[in-house]
C-alpha cells in the first residue's frame, strides 16, 4: 500500500511574533517578565513588537497560502485567553484566534495548533509555575476553554512545546523564563508538565472524541566523543529524550533518573495514578529537531573555548561536568548540521513505537543571511542546502516505512529567537525591523516550488 504524500507546513509561535502584549486584555507572561530583566536576552530584545503579527495576521496567512503548504503551525497565547492563567476568559483574545484560523481555513491551510509555547501566565509563575501542580490543573481548564472556541474547526491539538526546555532551561539553567535555577524544580515541572500534557488530552476527547492530541519534543541524538563521558551521555539522553518517551509509552520514568533525583519517586510530585494518565496521552508525536548534540569531558583544550561547563551542565542535573563540542559545518547559533543524526533518531523512534504517527514539527536553520541578490531580497542558500539534506532524510525514512507524516519548516518569520533575541535568522522571510515589511528569502521560492513540484508529481486518485 502506497503511503499518503508527505505533509508540508511552517511555523511560527505567539510569543516570537506577535507583539502587542497589551492588545486586548493580554496578561503579560513569563517571558515579558524575563526580557525586562537585564542581561537575560543577548541584545536586549524582548517581544514587545516582534513580528508584529497580531495586527499583520493576514499578511502572514497570504505567505503561508502563497507557499502552497499544506498546515500552519501556531501556537496561541495563554495570557491572551485566560490573562491570570485562571479564572476570567478574555473574549478578544478568543476572537483573534478565531479570526486566524478561519482566515487560513478560507486559504485552503489547516490550522496546526499548539496550545502551549511557553508563555506562561505570569500570576501562575508567581503561585509557583509549572513545579507547582494546580499549575497542571490550570492548563487544562485552558485547553478546554480554547477548545470550546475553536473544536469545531480544529482537530488537532499539540499540548505543548518542548516541555524539555520549559523545565530544564527554564527552571535548572535559568537560561529561559523564568530564569530560575533550581533543579529539583526542574523535575517537578517536568512531571506537572507531563501530567498537565495528559489532564489537557484527556478533556480535548472527552470534548470531542475526534480530537487528535500529541505533544511535541525536541528529541535529539545524544553523540559522546570520548569514554569519560558515556556516564553523563546516558544521563543526558535520559532527561532530553528518555523521561518523556518513556513515560508517554510506558507510564515510567528512566531508572537513571529516579537515582539522580528523589523527586521523580517523591510520592506527593509523582502520585498515584498520574503516570497511569500520561501513559498513552498521545495520539501522535510531534518531533522538533535541528542538532546532535555531542558532548565531550571538560579537558585543558575545552576550558578556552567554551570557557568551562556552560548552560548545558545546568541544564541536565546529575550529569556531571561536560562540554558540549559541536563539530564540522556550524550554524550561527554554533550548532552542528548532521541530518543523519536525524536519520538515526527516526529510527530509534520507530523503533519506540512503529504505530505512533510522526511529525516534524519543527526543522530549520539559523544563517548570517548577508548574501542578497540584486533586487535586494536574501539569497540564502545555506539554508536551503539545510532543509534539502534534512528532508531527503525524511523522505528515505518514509520509504523505509516509518510513520512520518508532516514535515514542518522553522519558521516562516525571521523573529525573536528567545535569549538569543534578534541576533538570529530562522526565517523564510525576512522582517524589517523598523517597518516590518516582510520580504521573502530565496528559501521560501523553494519551498513554494518544491510543494508543488511534488503535488504535481503526487498519483492521482
Amino acid at each position: 500500500m502506497t503511503s499518503p504524500p508527505l505533509q508540508f507546513a511552517v511555523a511560527t509561535s505567539s510569543y516570537q511574533v506577535e507583539g502587542s502584549p497589551q492588545a486586548d486584555g493580554r496578561g503579560p507572561s513569563i517571558w515579558d517578565g524575563f526580557t525586562a530583566q537585564p542581561g537575560r536576552v543577548i541584545d536586549g530584545g524582548d517581544g514587545s513588537v516582534a513580528c508584529d503579527s497580531y495586527r499583520r495576521w493576514q499578511e502572514d496567512v497570504d505567505l503561508v497560502a502563497d507557499l502552497g503548504v499544506d498546515q500552519y503551525r501556531f501556537s496561541i497565547a495563554w495570557p491572551r485567553v485566560q490573562p491570570r492563567g485562571s479564572g476570567a476568559v478574555e473574549p478578544r483574545g478568543l476572537d483573534h484566534y478565531e479570526r486566524l484560523v478561519d482566515g487560513l481555513l478560507a486559504r485552503g491551510v489547516w490550522p496546526n495548533v499548539t496550545l502551549y509555547h511557553w508563555d506562561l501566565p505570569q500570576p501562575l509563575e508567581d503561585a509557583g509555575g509549572w513545579p507547582a501542580r494546580d499549575t497542571a490543573a490550570r492548563f487544562a481548564e485552558y485547553a478546554t476553554i480554547v477548545h470550546e472556541r475553536l473544536g469545531d474547526r480544529v482537530t488537532r491539538w499539540a499540548t505543548l512545546n518542548e516541555p524539555w526546555v520549559s523545565s530544564f532551561l527554564g527552571y535548572a539553567a535559568g537560561v529561559h523564563a523564568p530564569g530560575r535555577t533550581e533543579p529539583d524544580a526542574a523535575f517537578r515541572a517536568a512531571h506537572h508538565l507531563l501530567l498537565g500534557h495528559a489532564w489537557a488530552a484527556e478533556a480535548l476527547r472527552a470534548a470531542d472524541a475526534r480530537a487528535d492530541v500529541g505533544i511535541v519534543l525536541n528529541l535529539t541524538s545524544v553523540l559522546v566523543d570520548d569514554e569519560e563521558s558515556f556516564d553523563a551521555g546516558e544521563v543526558i539522553d535520559a532527561e532530553h529524550n528518555g523521561l518523556w518517551l518513556d513515560a508517554l509509552r510506558d507510564g515510567r520514568y528512566p531508572d537513571l533518573l529516579r537515582q539522580a533525583t528523589s523527586v521523580l519517586h517523591d510520592p506527593e510530585v509523582v502520585r498515584d495514578g498520574d503516570l497511569a494518565a500520561v501513559r498513552g496521552s498521545a495520539s501522535w508525536l510531534g518531533v522538533n529537531y535541528y542538532t546532535p548534540l555531542r558532548i565531550a569531558a571538560p579537558g585543558p583544550e575545552h576550558w578556552e573555548s567554551h570557557g568551562g561547563p556552560g548552560q548545558e551542565t545546568g541544564a541536565f542535573p546529575g550529569a556531571g561536568p561536560f562540554v558540549v563540542v559541536p563539530r564540522g559545518e556550524l550554524t550561527t547559533m554554533g550548532w552542528e548540521v548532521e541530518p543523519l543524526a536525524l536519520r538515526d533518531l527516526l529510527d530509534r523512534l520507530h523503533a519506540w513505537d512503529p504505530a505512533m504517527p510522526l511529525h516534524i514539527t519543527e526543522n530549520g536553520v539559523a544563517l548570517p543571511d548577508s548574501v542578497r541578490s540584486p533586487d535586494g531580497a536574501v539569497d540564502d542558500r545555506g539554508r536551503i542546502s539545510y532543509l534539502q539534506r534534512h528532508l531527503a532524510v525524511v523522505d528515505t525514512a518514509r520509504t523505509r516505512g516509518v510513520d512520518l507524516r508532516t514535515y514542518t519548516v522553522w519558521s516562516l518569520l525571521d523573529n525573536f529567537e528567545w535569549a538569543m533575541g534578534y541576533t538570529q535568522t530562522f526565517g523564510l522571510v525576512e522582517v524589517d525591523p523598523l517597518t516590518g515589511q516582510r520580504r521573502p528569502k530565496a528559501s521560501y521560492a523553494w519551498l513554494r516550488d518544491e510543494v508543488a513540484r511534488r503535488r504535481a508529481d503526487a498519483p492521482s486518485g
